[in-house]
């Protein structure tokens, strides 16, 4: 019976080497999923207060429901993350505040200074958990990195994913980097073969592979133009974004348009459940999924 490295050495030495840190702040996880529900489980106790914007990543607001804590969430402003407001809803009982950056579903994102300013308001007790699962996607040199962040914050914790960019989702694994006190911490929590042997060597063999990352990002970036182009020849207003998706503003609101598109084999997301009833959500594809997509969206705007 051959379990899988439970410490994940190999592929934490790779993300040592990458990233400049030493392992002992490197944490793996069964997706990014898995770490945000571990650090509420470690560290959230039932009554204590947790803050988010809204709208966001839909998994937050699961997990600290599920672990009996009670959540603030602070809307945007626009479609931009309000710290301002977020820091003003801290209270004594605050524990984590969750900051997805790039934001799922507006795609927007944060700036370094923007974020630095947020972190110096923070009490050093209070865990900032920074979601970056879109981060390799930013084009915009200002975006926050939560890499240059660490020793702003005592308690900042920065997860991302090998689900996007490297298109891992199917294999389940992400990582996490903080302190070694929040990695030792999540650790004596964390089950012990929560990151499988294929999953671990995959990700190792995606760090190497710069030719489908580069690929990737290139096929991505000529598909939003692509989109962008079309949707304004068309008189549709979007979001701008720093992801590979963004939102698109229908006249007729989200949910009819999802359903004309539905019966005619066109998967969008309506937004409705986001709190943006008049939005859709589209993501990049290849180049022929783009073209579908407008071609479909032409028969009914």
């Amino acid at each position: 019976h051959r379990y899988p490295d439970g410490s994940g050495y190999y592929l934490k030495k790779k993300l040592s080497e990458k990233l400049g840190l030493p392992l002992g702040q490197i944490i793996l996880g069964n997706g990014s999923n898995e770490l945000i529900e571990l650090i509420v489980r470690t560290f959230l106790i039932s009554g204590e207060h947790v803050v988010q914007a809204f709208p966001t990543f839909l998994m937050y607001e699961k997990v600290v429901k599920g672990a009996g804590g009670v959540l603030t969430s602070v809307p945007l402003s626009g479609f931009d993350i309000d710290l301002e407001a977020m820091a003003d809803a801290v209270t004594p009982r605050t524990k984590i505040i969750f900051i997805n950056n790039p934001n799922n579903p507006t795609g927007s994102a944060l700036t370094k200074n923007q974020l630095l300013d947020f972190l110096n308001r923070i009490p050093d007790h209070v865990i900032v958990a920074l979601d970056e699962a879109y981060i390799e996607f930013v084009s915009d040199k200002q975006v926050a990195q939560g890499l240059d962040l660490l020793s702003a914050h005592p308690l900042l914790f920065v997860f991302r994913t090998f689900s996007k960019l490297y298109g891992l989702a199917g294999l389940r694994i992400g990582y996490g980097f903080a302190s070694e006190k929040i990695i030792d911490f999540m650790n004596r929590v964390r089950q012990p073969f929560n990151a499988n042997t294929l999953a671990q060597a995959a990700a190792i063999a995606a760090l190497d592979d710069t030719g489908f990352v580069s690929r990737t990002l290139k096929i991505t970036r000529e598909g939003l133009d692509y989109l962008r182009r079309n949707l304004k020849k068309m008189g549709l207003e979007y979001v701008p974004t720093q992801t590979t998706f963004f939102l698109i503003k229908m006249p007729m609101g989200g949910k009819k348009i999802y359903d004309l598109m539905l019966r005619d084999g066109v998967i969008i997301r309506s937004m409705d459940s986001y709190g943006l009833p008049d939005y859709i959500r589209i993501n990049v594809g290849l180049p022929e999924e783009n073209e579908r997509f407008i071609r479909t969206l032409k028969k009914f705007v």
